[in-house]
């Protein structure tokens, strides 16, 4: 990865980064992040977050995997929206290692469509080895 290193670096990258850095470090402590902050609600406010079966005190693991900002506690909305710039951020940086303008989030526009074109770009196609117009190849 390119450019400014530390917290920022992470949370506002620039450059090109790798498939697997993309993975680990936005993809996976995004949906890890997610899920503690599901966590946290179901326990904490146990009123604003949905729940599969009405056993007081317990938690499934179907409430946990549940996380959906609109639908959960305060402790989702919060997480959620403060993961909105580095889950774009990534992406984009991401689709520069392709190649790939910012403007390519316009395939989330058409729907599942976008979203499968967007996850095999950025998901599944490795990094062009040559230097391009966002820069050198990550190292």
């Amino acid at each position: 990865m390119t450019g400014r290193g530390g917290l920022l670096g992470w949370y506002v990258p620039t450059g090109r980064i790798r498939r697997s850095e993309w993975w680990v470090r936005y993809v996976l402590l995004i949906a890890l992040l997610g899920l503690m902050a599901s966590a946290v609600d179901a326990q904490w406010f146990p009123g604003t977050f949905p729940r599969f079966e009405d056993r007081e005190g317990a938690l499934d693991v179907a409430d946990v995997l549940w996380f959906f900002p609109d639908q959960g506690g305060p402790v989702t909305a919060v997480v959620a929206l403060a993961l909105v710039v580095p889950n774009v951020a990534g992406l984009v940086t991401r689709l520069h290692d392709r190649d790939h303008s910012a403007w390519w989030l316009l395939w989330l526009l058409l729907g599942p469509l976008g979203v499968l074109v967007l996850f095999v770009t950025a998901g599944l196609l490795g990094t062009q080895p040559q230097p391009n117009r966002y820069g050198p190849p990550p190292r």
